[in-house]
């Protein structure tokens, strides 16, 4: 019969940098009684938060242009470029696109749509 020494074969050490670059893995991540961790919501230090109806939260960045703004989700962000509007009761408000997705701003109020569907509204400026 005959036995492999993996310490020599160096199989050990491929299993090991295998293991390593699974991100998610940890020693931690094997323990049966440790619940799922909650990281707290980050979110760009020169973005501004938007408190939405159905409590949404909306951030947005302002770019140094000025006329693009990026929407930063907790999973994804993009950019959307200044359109321009037309104005229906005298009003002044701005709107962004990027075809897709359309973020309209009436004074302090914001909403987004996407696809056709409005998905935030009512979103005013987050207080602190």
């Amino acid at each position: 019969m005959k036995f492999i020494d993996f310490a020599n074969t160096g199989f050990g050490v491929v299993l090991a940098a295998s293991l390593a670059g699974c991100g998610g893995f940890s020693i931690g991540s094997l323990n049966p009684w440790s619940g799922p961790v909650e990281r707290p919501r980050t979110s760009p230090a020169d973005g501004t938060a938007y408190a939405c109806d159905g409590a949404r939260r909306l951030v947005i960045r302002n770019l140094a242009d000025t006329k693009s703004v990026m929407i930063v989700f907790p999973e994804r962000a993009f950019r959307l470029d200044q359109v321009p509007s037309a104005s229906t009761s005298g009003a002044r408000y701005t709107r962004y696109t990027n075809g897709s997705t359309t973020l309209q701003s009436d004074g302090d109020q914001v909403t987004l749509e996407e696809e056709g569907a409005v998905t935030y509204s009512n979103c005013r400026r987050a207080p602190g």
